[in-house]
């Protein structure tokens, strides 16, 4: 399939593959990254992992505008370290080439007391491709993230389901909502960059 040049990576929740899904764009795509908000910031970072295992130049990653070291909700997290996120502190880098951003958390993530995850988003102005969980449960979740999309009028390319392949769920998602399932990443036990970009060719067709 073809990307946008810039586009927004969110899951449906926390821990469900989107650093490894982005890891796997950014090698197949030879793409920058940027992860605006890190939390749990123990090394290594996403940033760290995703540049450790693609083996690209630092010149591919760009630093966080906030990192906070509690993995909690970006709110918490801040606020725990005396802080507060300003939306008017995000800047999408100059690149030449693709990028791939890397939300934190799901869509309804609080980032300060006004302003949540999809609210960055539709700041930036970027589509988005929403990773989701391949088992029990994806429907509900993938569905209602989808919705919060739409209600905020966000350009979506489409799913991607992360885990041993289900054919009914990626048939019922795209049965209840006018997205495709675009992308189906099984799990890894190659992940050298020639791992990653054997895997960007074979879960995105």
């Amino acid at each position: 399939m073809e990307f946008p040049k810039t586009f927004f990576v969110t899951g449906t929740s926390t821990d469900i593959g989107k650093t490894m899904v982005s890891a796997v764009l950014v090698a197949g795509l030879k793409a920058h990254y940027w992860k605006p908000v890190q939390t749990g910031n123990i090394e290594p970072g996403d940033t760290d992992w995703i540049k450790s295992h693609t083996g690209f130049d630092d010149q591919y990653f760009h630093p966080e505008t906030y990192s906070f070291r509690e993995p909690l909700s970006p709110h918490l997290a801040a606020e725990l370290e005396g802080a507060q996120i300003d939306m008017s502190a995000f800047e999408l880098p100059e690149v030449s080439g693709s990028l791939v951003v890397e939300g934190a958390g799901g869509l309804l993530v609080p980032l300060n007391d006004q302003h949540l995850m999809i609210d960055l988003i539709a700041q930036l102005q970027l589509p988005v491709l929403l990773v989701a969980d391949s088992g029990l449960g994806t429907i509900n979740h993938t569905l209602l993230s989808l919705n919060e999309l739409s209600k905020k009028q966000l350009e979506v390319i489409g799913v991607v389901l992360n885990g041993p392949k289900n054919p009914e769920n990626k048939k019922a998602i795209e049965s209840f909502s006018d997205v495709k399932v675009v992308g189906e990443l099984q799990p890894l036990t190659d992940l050298s960059a020639a791992g990653l970009r054997s895997a960007f060719a074979a879960s995105f067709p």
